[in-house]
């Protein structure tokens, strides 16, 4: 039997589908959104929290390009912190705890109010296909387990760590997705009909005890920040001022190490069980005990599940033992010695793409119309998940509507880090998002994200002429009190001198300007507001908006362009030398095995890869420099052939 056509189909309804779905609706595109259970939409299976070092650059970005995840956060936290303060403001990372349950309820709503929006809750068993003119299989619609087909035009899988799912707890072995939801088992064969090539990921998640049992005197006492700083550039600050619900830190101990290594016999991990790659910078206990066996104690954490249950995810103790050892080891640690587990520890396997099968906006290199994004991509976390859908999505609508996509490059944002190494890299665990992948991260801060990505959100037609128009304004206004902060001067006056002393800061001989003064690292905005006479006045945004008067987060990025100009001048001479590389095209048509002096390994990796530029080509593993040397000088003398010009540079 078969439904009404729809324009698209999204497979899975967790952090990916719902940015893809709200994305591809925006644009007024009928769409319908299959789950294994609409109990839980955008479900939080390991640590219900939001942003993190990194993770928050990507969450303010969905937010810049018009996704739904910031102000989902805004309206569900239980706790929010800024991380990374004592550092620069490249750094510096929002993390909010959610209330899962509401976290889950608020985006489901959002999912079922948006009238090109239709829930259902299925098993998919087939991708149909057919063959374009030029012989390459296009999507047409997919089939659900019960045999009812929906056409669509293009399709997003977001599967997430469901595709031929089991799980382990020691010797049990559960053929479930996570937290004992179905596992989706017809999918992955549907995939590989078509062409697609599948491998095996593990990831894992702690126990979650009842915090009645627990001690929290013998932890430290973690607070939220106040004020708290919303994700959202939407969300007025007064709005998310509440009261919050403190986490704790404990630590392990050699008692616990003790306990884990003897019973490292009994771990899947160990044992040989567990098939799937786990993640390098997510490490289970017993992992982390054997690869760091000079450390004397690990930090946990202790963190609220939601506001009405007594339930506490136990962050950084993570375990695939057997739920005997691990009652055995969760009670060597401070303030867990009576602790009850409501559910034990457990390890993950499921399916996920092998490399070298996507393009650049996120599409199927063996299917027109098939995207991917999420985990089954090789990627973890929600953030990575949820940009990778509102990507993928825009750009799945211009194949339906027409006109330009989306693309971010790596010197646009972490979204355009994140996708190009899941596109070029050839991954060989789980990828996490980190600043330290952001070759300009100095430039790619949470704080500026809708000065960088506005325009493109509005381009794509997820960001509204009001939110626009916002973002243009405060770049104006930065402009300005940049300019005027260079332009005002300050003479070596007696007050000067007082308040340079005063604050540590060396004297001046002769006059300089605003700028100057701030520039130095002692000295702030607000503090030079005694030597700033004409300053405008500072207000709330609602108020600033339209008038020459500042606000907030004007004059927080007027200081951090002023105190970091030498570095980001740097950077943006380095992005340029990115760039050039960047617009270097390869033909698609290239055959790297059959150009003369690329070595062999270079030739197979590029083969498999197919990158769009020389930048890319020179980002894969196993391509180095003297390869791409090889390569630029025979497409240069290719583009000589071209147009029958000399080809003495013949490689």
């Amino acid at each position: 039997m078969e439904q009404s056509a729809y324009d698209a189909v999204v497979i899975g309804a967790g952090h990916a589908g719902c940015e893809a779905a709200l994305a591809f609706a925006k644009r007024g595109l009928r769409t319908v959104v299959f789950c294994l259970s609409t109990d839980h939409v955008a479900f939080m299976p390991c640590n219900p929290h939001i942003g993190g070092s990194s993770k928050g650059h990507l969450v303010r970005e969905i937010d810049a390009l018009g996704g739904e995840m910031g102000h989902a956060i805004d309206r569900c936290f239980l706790q929010s912190r800024m991380l990374n303060r004592s550092k620069g403001p490249a750094v510096h990372s929002l993390r909010a705890q959610a209330d899962k349950k509401q976290y889950s309820a608020h985006m489901r709503r959002v999912l079922e109010q948006n009238p090109n929006i239709s829930l259902r809750q299925a098993e998919i068993a087939e991708i149909l296909t057919d063959r374009g003119e030029d012989g390459r299989p296009y999507f047409k619609g997919v089939v659900t387990r019960t045999g009812i087909s929906y056409p669509a035009r293009v399709c997003v899988i977001c599967s997430g760590t469901y595709l031929q799912a089991r799980c382990l707890t020691g010797e049990v072995i559960t053929e479930s997705g996570p937290s004992g939801q179905p596992s989706a088992t017809l999918l992955s064969s549907a995939l590989t009909e078509i062409g697609v090539k599948l491998r095996r990921f593990k990831t894992g998640t702690p126990a979650r005890m009842d915090g009645q049992s627990l001690d929290f005197s013998k932890m430290e006492r973690q607070e939220g920040d106040v004020p708290v700083i919303p994700f959202s550039f939407d969300t007025e600050p007064e709005e998310v001022q509440k009261e919050q619900i403190p986490c704790y830190l404990t630590y392990t101990n050699e008692r616990t190490h003790e306990i884990l290594r003897e019973n490292l016999y009994r771990s899947p991990l160990y044992a040989g069980v567990i098939e799937g790659v786990g993640p390098r910078y997510c490490p289970s206990i017993e992992d982390k005990v054997v690869r760091f066996a000079d450390k004397d104690r690990h930090q946990i954490f202790v963190e609220p599940e939601g506001a009405d249950t007594t339930e506490m995810y136990i962050d950084g103790m993570s375990s695939s033992m057997p739920e005997d050892v691990q009652i055995s080891f969760y009670r060597t640690v401070p303030g867990l010695e009576h602790c009850e587990i409501v559910k034990p520890a457990y390890a993950i396997e499921y399916d996920c793409l092998a490399p070298g099968q996507l393009t650049l906006s996120l599409e199927s290199r063996v299917c027109k119309g098939l995207f991917f994004a999420g985990q089954i991509n090789g990627s973890s976390g929600y953030e990575e998940a949820a940009a990778q859908g509102l990507y993928a999505a825009v750009n799945a609508t211009a194949q339906v509507l027409g006109g330009e996509g989306l693309f971010i490059d790596r010197a646009e944002g972490y979204i355009g880090v994140l996708v190009d190494d899941l596109v070029h890299k050839e991954l060989w665990e789980p990828y996490r998002m980190m600043t330290a992948r952001a070759e300009y991260r100095l430039l790619l801060r949470q704080d500026n994200a809708d000065l960088r990505l506005r325009e493109k959100g509005y381009a794509a037609g997820l960001v509204s002429e009001e939110q626009v128009a916002r973002a243009r304004w405060k770049k104006e206004r930065i402009a300005k009190e940049m300019e005027r902060l260079k332009h005002t001067r300050i003479g070596a006056t007696e007050t000067v001198r007082v308040f340079l002393e005063a604050n540590a800061s060396a004297p001046i001989r002769s006059g300089t300007t605003l700028a100057a003064l701030l520039s130095r690292p002692e000295l702030s905005y607000e503090m030079l507001s005694a030597l700033d006479t004409e300053r405008p006045a500072v207000v709330s945004r609602e108020k600033a908006t339209g008038t020459d008067l500042l606000d907030e987060e004007v004059t927080k990025q007027a200081e951090i362009e002023i105190k970091y100009e030498g570095y980001l001048s740097r950077q943006e001479q380095q992005v340029k030398q990115f760039r050039k590389m960047e617009t270097r095209r390869i033909p698609a048509d290239i055959s790297y095995l059959s150009i003369k002096g690329l070595r062999k390994e270079a030739a197979q990796h590029l083969e498999s890869f197919r990158p769009e530029n020389i930048g890319a080509a020179s980002r894969i593993g196993g391509v180095n420099p003297a390869d791409i040397s090889v390569l630029l000088v025979y497409l240069e003398a290719a583009e000589g052939r071209a147009k029958g010009g000399r080809t003495d540079g013949d490689a």
